[in-house]
């Protein structure tokens, strides 16, 4: 069965089939750069580090003081790490799996 979000919508489809459009990091970035402020672009990339070194079993006050992401932050990410749809560990193991194959 496909997972379908509460938030998915008309826009929010044009949203995810602009983002599997882009062909590399460049497109990406230009992207990321006229779509969301720099404080959303931060935060995007911050819960995702956490999310990654929750991942590695690292601990809440490491976490904050690498990161500096709150521990309400820190938290959230956790939940949905353990409840969440599985998009977190999904993105995990795609940058995992292609850190691997450069290697």
């Amino acid at each position: 069965m496909a997972f379908i979000p509460k938030w998915k919508d008309k826009n929010t489809d044009l949203l995810v089939k602009t983002l599997l459009s882009l062909k590399d990091a460049e497109d990406v970035n230009r992207l990321l750069d006229d779509l969301c402020t720099v404080s959303e672009i931060k935060a995007m990339a911050q819960r995702i580090y956490v999310a990654q070194l929750l991942a590695d079993n690292t601990t809440y006050n490491t976490i904050a003081v690498k990161t500096g992401a709150s521990t309400a932050t820190i938290s959230r990410v956790k939940r949905c790490l353990n409840y969440g749809s599985g998009g977190y560990e999904k993105a995990l193991q795609s940058i995992t799996e292609e850190v691997d194959d450069e290697k």
